[in-house]
């Protein structure tokens, strides 16, 4: 016995018409809120720890689940056979990264237990200098951001300031044009990690560090106050994605 599905119904007008629009609308949401609350609290998007991750590939392949990665010098979209993954974590407010790795420096897929145990080893222990009562956090709705232990455990640190699907604040899903990461951090590195070709994990992490540890917090100011642009763009088109560009300096 087999079932026979028309994917005609899936992929029809009305249904991609009515998707957009459900997207869009959590969009202007989110919008509003930001936009209420910087006028609040102006620096109030200074105080937003936004974190993503990426695969950065020993043959120069970026992968960012849905969202495209530009290269800076020449914007296109790449399709070659990844080899040899570095799953890289990023979090925007200094710079803070993480990779993913096993007991023995294996590189591993991200699952709520690792993306937890990062968290509890590594990010919080590194927000000890920060007045942790000032800052939110944001995370997108991968499935080990979004599962109860996962909430539960920000929420610890965070409380209310957590801006995530299944958050207080909900993350509007396909934003990657919100997120600084995104629209920025992971172009810029990768525009520079391949100057040189690595062959070898090490050496790839080795310049992943050295990239983003060289990048000036006047840099990472310019970025978060093109956020307030990328607001009122979003606000004023009524929830529909930015161009796509690449930030520039």
């Amino acid at each position: 016995m087999y079932y026979s599905i028309d994917m005609d119904f899936f992929y029809s007008k009305d249904n991609l018409v009515a998707l957009h629009f459900k997207y869009d609308q959590a969009r202007r949401r989110f919008v509003e809120w930001a936009q209420n609350e910087i006028a609040v609290v102006p620096d109030f998007h200074k105080r937003i720890l936004f974190s993503d991750e990426a695969h950065f590939w020993l043959d120069g392949y970026v992968n960012k689940q849905n969202c495209r990665i530009w290269s800076e010098a020449n914007p296109q979209v790449y399709v070659e056979t990844p080899l040899h993954p570095e799953k890289l974590f990023g979090a925007l407010y200094g710079l803070v990264e993480s990779f993913f790795k096993n007991d023995k420096s294996h590189n591993v897929t991200v699952n709520g237990d690792r993306y937890r145990a990062m968290i509890t080893n590594f990010f919080i222990p590194e927000l000890n200098n920060h007045d942790v009562q000032e800052l939110w956090f944001q995370q997108d709705g991968a499935t080990c951001h979004t599962a109860r232990a996962t909430i539960d455990l920000l929420k610890d640190t965070f409380g209310d300031r957590l801006i995530s699907r299944f958050g207080p604040v909900n993350w509007p899903t396909r934003s990657c044009d919100l997120t600084p990461l995104d629209y920025f951090l992971w172009g810029y590195v990768k525009s520079f990690v391949y100057a040189d070709k690595p062959q070898t994990l090490d050496h790839l992490e080795d310049n992943i560090r050295r990239v983003i540890a060289d990048i000036r917090p006047q840099m990472l100011e310019k970025v978060i106050e093109n956020w307030m642009s990328r607001l009122d763009y979003i606000r004023a088109s009524r929830g529909s994605h930015m161009p796509e560009i690449i930030f520039k300096m």
